[in-house]
């Protein structure tokens, strides 16, 4: 049984899935080492939860108060890790979750492209190892990939599928492979809608205005972009080009330029559009 939940990043999407989590009536211990950072989620949190409760959502207080932000590796049921797309680095807290939580705790990442097997790899209990991507925004969209590795065992994955069906959510089961489902699609149709601008095709807004009104679509792909954050899409694609051996998933130059002069999307103010 999953009570308690040990959620590691507290950006974007360690906030909402922490708040997700405690929406569910679970205790979640909430860390990130930037200073900071725990305080900007918590508001975050507390505004979204002032919008839900007009809805009908849960009191916010009662949510937040289930809410500890914590130092260090606090013991837990389950571990999401939510820090930066970067394999090092969630290398790193996979090997200190390891050493610090029980036996028979769970570790997640909420990695969007990283192959889990990796990470499972740096641990004593890569049965007990698997991927739970949520989607920006976590509080309102129903979708969690749930990505089991070669050695993920049938109990790690029902426990994973039931968490998430009791969050609200609906999980899909995906094989370990680079990108997954969501990113294998969803980023070469971002990277093409940078093409077009690059080629000048049209410009930003009416590439996104023909993905909106032609497509359907909520959102254009360049503001999509721009909310996920333009390096973290490199990071992505760069995986997905190493991963999957085709250079029809590398970066357009544009969406590199940007990185480089720091236009990171909304997260910057400034991305392919200005925030």
């Amino acid at each position: 049984m999953i009570e308690r939940v040990l959620v590691v990043g507290a950006g974007q999407m360690g906030g909402g899935i922490a708040q997700v989590v405690a929406a569910s009536g679970r205790s979640v211990a909430l860390l990130d080492p930037y200073p900071g950072a725990a305080d900007r989620a918590l508001g975050a949190m507390e505004r979204s939860l002032a919008k839900l409760a007009e809805k009908g959502g849960p009191e916010p207080g009662a949510v937040l108060d289930r809410i500890e932000v914590v130092d260090g590796f606090a013991p837990a049921d389950l571990m999401i890790e939510a820090v930066v797309e970067d394999a090092a680095v969630k290398e790193d807290v996979f090997r200190e979750a390891d050493a610090v939580l029980p036996p028979d705790a769970i570790l997640a990442s909420n990695t969007s492209s990283i192959p889990i097997g990796s990470l499972a790899a740096v641990t004593g209990r890569p049965g007990r190892v698997i991927g739970m991507h949520f989607f920006n925004p976590v509080p309102v969209l129903k979708l969690v990939e749930v990505i089991r590795a070669e050695a993920t065992s049938d109990e790690t994955a029902a426990a994973v599928v039931a968490l998430a069906r009791d969050l609200g959510k609906e999980p899909v089961e995906a094989r370990d492979v680079a990108g997954f489902v969501s990113n294998r699609i969803l980023m070469p149709f971002i990277n093409e809608a940078v093409w077009a601008l690059a080629d000048g095709v049209a410009d930003a807004e009416g590439i996104d205005t023909v993905a909106k009104l032609g497509f359907a679509h909520p959102m254009g792909p360049l503001a999509l972009a721009d909310l996920i954050g333009l390096d973290t899409c490199v990071a992505i694609m760069d995986v997905l080009e190493r991963g999957l051996g085709d250079a029809k998933y590398a970066p357009c130059p544009l969406l590199r330029e940007h990185v480089a002069a720091g236009r990171l999307g909304r997260k910057s103010g400034q991305g392919f559009f200005g925030y």
